[in-house]
């Protein structure tokens, strides 16, 4: 079942959203085959990303992205591609870390869930499938 969001959420996400830039899964997935310099992050909460992520992606929750960002990726220029379900916390968090001075953020349009109807390759029990 989808869950249904406020009206207030959606336009604060639709507000965020038209300040970042959004990448598409299948543009996503030739970054990693090219091997590409670039952080893929999850940004869901610790189960959700226990449960299955995107092979190659690291984690830091939306929850301390802003805390934690600057140890995980110290180059403001660093390429930086943020995920989560639906693509409504990564626009919220790219919106952010783009105000922190980040230059090349971008949130992956439609989240983990483009990724897996794209039928690309998830990891579960550390097990790439």
């Amino acid at each position: 079942m989808a869950k249904s969001h406020s009206d207030r959420f959606v336009t604060l996400v639709n507000d965020a959203k038209s300040r970042i830039e959004e990448i598409t899964a299948e543009e996503v997935d030739k970054k990693l085959d090219a091997g590409e310099d670039f952080v893929l992050l999850d940004v869901r909460e610790e189960n959700e990303w226990e449960d299955s992520h995107v092979a190659g992606a690291e984690f830091l929750s939306k929850g301390v992205i802003e805390r934690d960002i600057v140890s995980e990726c110290p180059d403001v220029n660093q390429d930086i591609v943020l995920y989560c379900h639906d693509g409504y916390r990564s626009a919220l968090a790219a919106d952010n870390l783009q105000k922190m001075g980040y230059t090349n953020v971008k949130s992956l349009a439609g989240g983990f869930r483009s990724w897996t109807e794209a039928g690309l390759p998830i990891q579960t029990d550390g097990k790439e499938s």
